[in-house]
């Protein structure tokens, strides 16, 4: 049976499924390893090599991991307009993707972006350089 895509999913989650059986791409783990000691660029960087290397879904994570890597160096950088539409995009790309994805804990991902978010809307553009790093978490991975 075919699974229609809802206008708001990138893919299926059959796709979604199957794509994080692979191995996730090593310049996926050199970026989510800059991910989480705060170098938010370097990540974006390696996150992008392996985004643009993939092939199957799985590009989807990547870009939605880069994405809210994007989010915060943008919130570290006053701005709050980019920080606002990378949060959004992350969730898009993210949304079918099951809790766990070659190891990378997205479910816990997609929280704490949310948290972080919640936070920068309530606080406004006005009230940006007031955001704490603390919401800034590190991305969980099981280990092989």
């Amino acid at each position: 049976m075919n699974q229609l895509l809802h206008p708001n999913q990138p893919c299926t989650s059959q796709e979604a499924e199957e794509a994080c059986t692979k191995a996730i791409h090593p310049s996926a783990l050199r970026g989510i390893r800059a991910f989480n000691q705060g170098d938010y660029y370097a990540a974006h960087e390696e996150l992008e090599i392996a985004w643009r290397a993939e092939k199957s879904v799985l590009r989807h994570v990547y870009r939605g991991i880069l994405q809210i890597g994007l989010a915060y160096y943008h919130i570290l950088r006053g701005n709050y307009r980019g920080a606002v539409k990378m949060f959004a995009y992350s969730r898009y790309w993210l949304s079918s993707f099951p809790d766990v994805c070659c190891g990378v804990h997205l479910e816990k991902l997609r929280q704490d972006a949310q948290k972080a978010e919640s936070l920068l809307l309530k606080l406004g553009e006005e009230n940006l350089s007031q955001f704490p790093k603390e919401f800034f978490k590190p991305i969980e991975m099981e280990t092989c």
